[in-house]
């Protein structure tokens, strides 16, 4: 989630809701319950049947990734790598100054509480890879859990918690556009693995008089398992609009967007970032 709108619009601590395993009752710890964090009293989602952030939509089925897929993948030629595992001068933190956040051994760590860092460049449609890893041994429930993101433009979010054996609301949880669209299933690797994301993020666009003429659209593959299926965004998230309630579209924006990287207090780990343009057809 995005922390910056909860302090903008000191939005209330996430309520949370229990409810008794099945599994853990017929271990013979029935006094034993799993939370699961959201809300019922937030607006409908468009065209659905589910509130924002609706504890009761049904959790994604699980689906065992494969041992390895594109981790350490080389960018190709025409890639620009944001992140090498040197240092952070591609990267710079939310007031334009240099980014501070901890490299060592070939990985980024977000510092606690020391905001988000978002990249000096800004590419139109691209193709973006990123690895992750989150805490271990992990701590926290829900949204509290190994919580990161991926923003594009600060305004469309690919959630990066821990949800290998956790659960939350379903757009919170990995590979989730959040607040949006679940992922098509959960293909989360155990904390402290390095998972995978590769995703192809095309920019709406805007006529000359402020017309959305193309929504932005998003494929996302986590650890090789397509999750977002060219999702088009219902919306973009701003700071113009309360966490609890519906997003809208923002004011209309160049295509040229800039990568965040969030800091949601969780230590989250990333490596061998690079970014591509997805060029046109008949266009060498």
């Amino acid at each position: 989630m995005l922390r910056e709108l909860l302090i903008k619009t000191g939005a209330v601590c996430m309520l949370a809701f229990v409810f008794a395993s099945p599994a853990l009752a017929a271990d013979g710890a029935a006094n034993r319950v799993e939370s699961i964090d959201g809300f019922r009293d937030t607006p409908m989602l468009p065209g659905g049947k589910w509130h924002l952030h609706d504890p009761d939509r049904p959790q994604p089925r699980i689906v065992t990734p494969g041992a390895t897929f594109s981790q350490n993948a080389a960018a190709p030629s025409d890639a620009e790598v944001l992140f090498d595992g040197k240092d952070l001068v591609k990267w710079q933190n939310n007031r334009g100054q240099d980014a501070t956040w901890k490299v060592a051994d070939g990985y980024v760590e977000t510092a606690a509480r020391g905001g988000g860092i978002r990249t000096r460049g800004k590419w139109a449609d691209s193709q973006l890879h990123l690895e992750w890893a989150s805490p271990t041994p992990p701590r926290g429930t829900g949204q509290d859990r190994g919580n990161s993101g991926v923003l594009i433009n600060g305004m469309y979010e690919v959630q990066v918690p821990d949800s290998y054996h956790a659960k939350t609301y379903p757009h919170g949880q990995a590979g989730a556009i959040y607040g949006q669209s679940p992922p098509l299933v959960n293909a989360s690797k155990p904390p402290g693995e390095w998972q995978t994301y590769d995703i192809i993020f095309e920019s709406p666009r805007w006529s000359g008089r402020g017309e959305l003429l193309k929504k932005a659209c998003i494929t996302v593959l986590h650890n090789g398992i397509v999750v977002q299926n060219h999702y088009e965004f219902t919306d973009g998230i701003t700071g113009e609009v309360p966490w609890k309630s519906l997003s809208k579209y923002p004011r209309p924006h160049p295509p040229q967007v800039f990568i965040e990287l969030q800091d949601h207090n969780n230590p989250v780990r990333y490596r061998n970032i690079w970014v591509r343009p997805l060029g046109e057809y008949d266009k060498p």
